[in-house]
């Protein structure tokens, strides 16, 4: 397993990191914006654990002591938001002197007889929860009352501390490659660092506010820089169809899951010269195809995707926040054929990619970092208490995101990992988020929507297999 990316090896176990004051990005900061009474902006994921493989019995108190073993690997657990006086400068996340373990880690339990639904229905309420900003913005779940004694734990993170593979990082501090790691006997307390000195931080503030120009010319000559390639590689029409998704959201989520052989996926993968993320997307295409056609029609035009793109230098410190951007694809939802679908959408993604590449992610980190803090975050609430995402044009329906994960078996406090459920953001014109991870030779989708816009969002979820179904067949030796 690659290490760079966290994972443990034996070669390379995970390893503690440092604490200390660090500023969010403009772009971490934005995800605080954009929080209203009807849209939260945290990310999440369940985990479905077999803890039959655990060496002692597998309980809420196993977990806690595991959980506090592991804190110290984990510097975002222990950390709060600090922000600024008057809004100059972006918020900053600081040691939490009043860290509380037992605030952070939940126990609930399923009525018996349990199956998906309740499980989801569940998983749906919490994630529509907003998290408490006074307090470090994560929270864990175990859910017991799963069938054949399964049980899951849901942790939900803040996306202004985590992107995808920084939440990948996270996970990889919780596991081991063996079921029979010691779990510490008792909860240590943790104990926190000091206050935010305001002197140095508006002393900061006022720095940034005097370097605004340069910082602003400086990302116009990057971007003026990368206008060439961009034109070259730029996708043409450029404003999504609207669909039943595509309007006001409020408060409430639905969520559903499935899985699949990753196996399966690279088998149309090789088949057709594609990748994993051209068939994923295909496949999310066909789902919504199908969706569609008993909701309303197909419109004419194809529906698109922003599809996350990681920009996260290799040799990063392990800061927490976001190095992604973000890219439209088609879904080529219009296309009957699975097979004209699937190369529309390998054409999609090579122009996606080309783009990418004509923009270095030093240009992309200046533009989200130059806008003044106070303007940023007033020009994001007025978009949301206008709500302004069902009246203008869409770039895009949906966000589609596809996250590697382990390839092999991992165990959590000796519960062995059988499935990773991932739930994204929804919000203002977007009502539907795909998310895909893979997990030891599965690929598990979580499909998460605004409870009143998809009231048949399982019916989404068990399309999955047969339209995978249907592109293995398309591609088959015949």
């Amino acid at each position: 397993m690659d290490h760079r990316r966290g994972w443990p090896t034996p070669d390379h176990p995970s390893r503690p990191v440092g604490v200390r004051m660090e500023q969010l990005t403009g772009l971490d900061a934005g995800f605080l914006a954009l929080e209203s009474a009807t849209s939260v902006a945290h990310i999440a994921g369940v985990l479905v654990l077999d803890p039959s493989t655990s060496a002692e019995p597998w309980t809420f108190d196993r977990l806690t002591r595991h959980m506090a073993g592991r804190l110290e690997r984990i510097p975002v657990t222990t950390r709060r938001l600090a922000t600024v006086p008057f809004g100059l400068d972006r918020p900053y996340w600081v040691a939490d002197r009043a860290f509380d373990l037992g605030y952070h880690l939940r126990h609930i339990s399923l009525p018996p007889g349990s199956g998906r639904e309740a499980l989801a229905e569940q998983v749906a309420r919490i994630h529509a929860r907003p998290l408490d900003r006074s307090r470090p913005l994560w929270e864990t779940y175990l859910i017991e009352g799963l069938p054949d004694g399964r049980v899951a734990v849901m942790t939900k993170i803040h996306h202004a501390a985590i992107d995808g593979i920084s939440g990948q990082e996270i996970l990889a501090a919780l596991v081991d490659l063996e079921p029979d790691v010691p779990v510490p006997d008792e909860v240590v307390p943790v104990v926190a660092g000091g206050d935010v000195d305001q002197r140095v931080v508006l002393g900061r503030a006022a720095v940034r506010l005097g370097t605004t120009p340069l910082r602003m010319a400086r990302a116009g000559v990057g971007l003026a820089r990368a206008v060439p390639g961009m034109r070259r590689s730029a996708p043409t029409g450029a404003v999504a169809p609207r669909v039943p998704f595509n309007a006001a959201c409020g408060p409430h989520r639905r969520w559903a899951y499935v899985s699949v052989p990753l196996a399966d996926v690279k088998v149309v993968k090789d088949r057709a010269g594609a990748s994993v993320n051209d068939v994923v997307l295909t496949m999310v295409g066909a789902v919504l195809r199908r969706w569609l056609e008993r909701n309303g029609g197909v419109p004419e035009k194809p529906l698109v995707a922003m599809v996350p793109l990681s920009v996260r230098p290799p040799d990063h410190d392990g800061s927490v926040g976001n190095f992604i951007t973000g890219s439209v694809c088609t879904l080529a939802t219009h296309l009957a054929d699975p097979l004209d679908r699937l190369a529309e959408v390998r054409q999609g993604m090579r122009v996606v990619k080309e783009q990418a590449g004509a923009i270095p992610a030093s240009v992309l980190t200046d533009l989200t970092q130059v806008a003044p803090p106070a303007v940023a975050a007033l020009a994001a609430r007025l978009v949301v208490s206008m709500r302004l995402g069902p009246r203008v044009p869409l770039p895009f329906n949906l966000v589609v995101s596809n996250v590697p994960g382990p390839p092999i078996p991992l165990y959590l406090a000796g519960a062995r990992i059988e499935s990773h459920y991932p739930l994204s953001v929804v919000g203002e014109g977007n009502g539907l988020n795909v998310t895909v991870m893979s997990t030891n030779g599965m690929l598990d989708f979580g499909f998460v929507s605004d409870r009143d816009l998809v009231p048949d969002l399982w019916d989404m979820a068990d399309t999955v297999r047969p339209v995978l179904d249907e592109l293995l067949a398309a591609t088959g030796p015949a």
